[in-house]
């Protein structure tokens, strides 16, 4: 904790990140029990738990996407080429982690936009990863323009895996539910998620440093780490997020390791 004395850090993400949040917080608050810390939140993008005795701040910022969706007269409108909204209070913290993908699959009620929009132009939709590249490029080219490196870490967490294809572990027709003990490396088959290679890509082309924090393999072994129907959530198979109590703590270990490295 004193490692962090005086700092901000933002989770930048959705609710994936939101399980690393909640498990850094944890993992602080058992080191420290008997500190005391408060609690604030705007009721929408924005929560922060401050630690008084360490003057250490953690928050949660929610974005699925990383660039902005501004309400128009045409409707929701996912701009893939504008950080605005976010960028300046991402630029409060002195240590970020980013994340985006999950959401970039979805559609139905669960598709936050109603138009994409790319410099001058406007379309009702267009190849998901396309997007997704695109977006990731305004997000670097705003961290190259924006961050001072002297004074703020910039790290991205790698894909986050689902298991919902048992396949990829050699069950055929099976999910993540009732799963109890890792894959082995040798009888995993899933394969790199073809997105890493536009994030690694991405951060390659970056003028300033940002650490990728990549989580992607050693979470596709994790097909036990799920919450499945467990989640309290009308009991659905969850196998997507993560119990906080487990992954999301090795990441945060490892996070922290890289912290402690870099500050």
């Amino acid at each position: 904790m004193k490692t962090l004395g005086g700092k901000k850090v933002m989770f930048v993400g959705d609710s994936l990140t939101t399980n690393q949040y909640v498990s850094f917080l944890c993992l602080l608050h058992a080191a420290v029990p008997n500190a005391t810390f408060s609690f604030s939140s705007d009721n929408r993008s924005l929560s922060a738990v401050t630690f008084e005795d360490y003057n250490v701040t953690v928050m949660y910022y929610k974005s699925h996407y990383l660039v902005d969706i501004v309400n128009e007269n045409i409707g929701r409108v996912l701009k893939l080429d504008s950080v605005q909204i976010g960028g300046s209070i991402w630029l409060t913290a002195d240590v970020l982690v980013f994340n985006t993908w999950r959401w970039w699959l979805s559609s139905g009620s669960r598709q936050e936009w109603d138009y994409m929009q790319d410099g001058g132009q406007t379309v009702n939709d267009m190849n998901r990863t396309v997007a997704f590249s695109r977006a990731l490029a305004t997000w670097a080219n705003w961290v190259d323009s924006s961050i001072n490196s002297s004074t703020t870490r910039v790290f991205f967490q790698g894909i986050s895996p689902d298991h919902y294809r048992g396949t990829e572990w050699g069950e055929k027709g099976s999910t993540c539910e009732g799963e109890t003990e890792p894959s082995s490396p040798s009888a995993y088959y899933g394969g790199p998620i073809p997105q890493e290679a536009i994030v690694k890509q991405q951060l390659s082309n970056m003028s300033k440093p940002v650490y990728l924090f990549d989580i992607t393999y050693l979470s596709q072994l994790r097909k036990d780490a799920h919450p499945s129907r467990y989640n309290g959530v009308n009991f659905r198979n969850d196998c997507t997020h993560w119990c906080v109590g487990g992954l999301p703590d090795t990441w945060n270990l490892l996070l922290y390791a890289a912290l402690v490295h870099s500050i």
